[in-house]
Order: C-alpha cells, then sequence, then structure tokens
C-alpha cells in the first residue's frame, strides 16, 4: 500500500523478514476499512495463557504532547527497547496481505516484535505502528508488561541507518476489541509519532482477548 514515502531500497537482511503468522501457529489480522488506507490494523492478537494472571492493565493515563524532533527519513527498524519494562527485542517486518491481513509474530516467538511494513517506519512524519503478543501459549511475550507504562517513559527505535529514534509517551489506553478508535489510533498527526500495541482486557479461551494495550508516542530524540 502507498505510504507516500519513497521506499527504503537497501536490500532488507532482518532476520525473520516478513515472517508469516501461520509459520508460528499465529493469528492473521483483519485490516479495517480505515486502517487498510492507512496501512494498518487494528490488533487483535489471541495467544492467551488459560488460567494465568492477565498482564498489567493500563491506567489510562495521557497528557498533551509538546516539543518534538526533526522527522527521519525512511529507514528499516531494526529492534526495540523500552527501559521501564526491560523490553529489548528484534523487530521483524509484518506484512499486509493482498486480503487486507496483517502478519503477526510468529506464536512461538515471544522474545520479537514487529512493525507495519506498509506504514512509515518510526520517524518519519506519520504514524508507525509496532505490534506484538502479550503471552502465548507457555508465558508472557514481549508486550506482557506495556500496560505498566505511563506517560514521559521512553521507547528507542534502533534503525538500519544507524539513527536510534527515541520516542517519549503521552497517552497509554486500553481499547475494546468491538469499539476500536481506528481514527485516533492510526490517523495522521502531521508529526512523527509511534503506537506500539499488544493485547489486553480480559481472557477468554475462546474468544481470546476483550481489548487492546496501545501505548501513543511521539519523536523527541534522534541519536
Amino acid at each position: 500500500m502507498p505510504h507516500g514515502t519513497p521506499a527504503d531500497t537497501t536490500p532488507d537482511t532482518t532476520p525473520g523478514r516478513a515472517a508469516s503468522a501461520a509459520a508460528g501457529g499465529g493469528t492473521r489480522l483483519r485490516v479495517t476499512a480505515l486502517a487498510a488506507t492507512l496501512g494498518v490494523a487494528a490488533l487483535l492478537i489471541h495467544n492467551g495463557i488459560t488460567g494465568t494472571p492477565g498482564p498489567p492493565t493500563a491506567d489510562n493515563s495521557g497528557t498533551t504532547p509538546t516539543g518534538g524532533s526533526a522527522p527521519l527519513t525512511r529507514s528499516t527498524p531494526t529492534w526495540i527497547r523500552i527501559p521501564a519494562i526491560a523490553v529489548n527485542a528484534r523487530l521483524i517486518g509484518l506484512d499486509v496481505s493482498p486480503t487486507g491481513e496483517l502478519d503477526v509474530p510468529p506464536a512461538d516467538r515471544a522474545d520479537v516484535a514487529g512493525w507495519n511494513t506498509d506504514a512509515v517506519t518510526p520517524g518519519e512524519t506519520g504514524t508507525a505502528v509496532i505490534a506484538g503478543h502479550v503471552d502465548n501459549k507457555r508465558g508472557p511475550a514481549v508486550f506482557y508488561d506495556l500496560g505498566k507504562l505511563g506517560t514521559g517513559r521512553k521507547i528507542e527505535i534502533h534503525r538500519r541507518d544507524g539513527h536510534t529514534a527515541v520516542f517519549t509517551i503521552y497517552a497509554v489506553r486500553t481499547h475494546p476489541r468491538d469499539n476500536f478508535p481506528s481514527t485516533r489510533v492510526y490517523g495522521p498527526t502531521g508529526r512523527p509519532e509511534l503506537r506500539v500495541i499488544t493485547c489486553g482486557g480480559t481472557y477468554d479461551e475462546h474468544t481470546g482477548y476483550s481489548a487492546n494495550t496501545v501505548v501513543y508516542a511521539h519523536l523527541t530524540a534522534t541519536r
């Protein structure tokens, strides 16, 4: 899908590029009409653990973002760090299929997250999206503690061009699966923004998680 910026023409050597959810027993994600326009999906990942404590719940805190950093050009993200919750994970590319479904990281790869290759890359003007599992059948996964984050915390995205894009969190929300605010989550903001998304709410073994935890952040520094 077009995203208004030239593609990175450097060959992609990121391990796990375009990993199919089917390869790991994961669930492909249906892209809503609005999300398809924006090149992203309302993420509904259903790999919960039956009979174990649920992930931390977001406190739905938020502030008005201030300041910011100049946007970067397109470059493949390779790694995500969220020091406040000890996330230090490889990023793989997630593709959108011709039928409008977004792949998710393989269910057996609890230690990786993925970025939507049809959207902007983190640091470009626009809304970049990173998704990961909250858990799998063996236990907590990469974004299990995402709901613990609060405003002011930092997210670092390492990029293939050698830059690190540093984002500051300005809101953390839990959005019900059946009332997901696609425009709010994925809509254009006129500056470099990042959404980090996983499952949240309550878990049912038949229907999966009831909500998504969404972290909203904007670019505040580049290293």
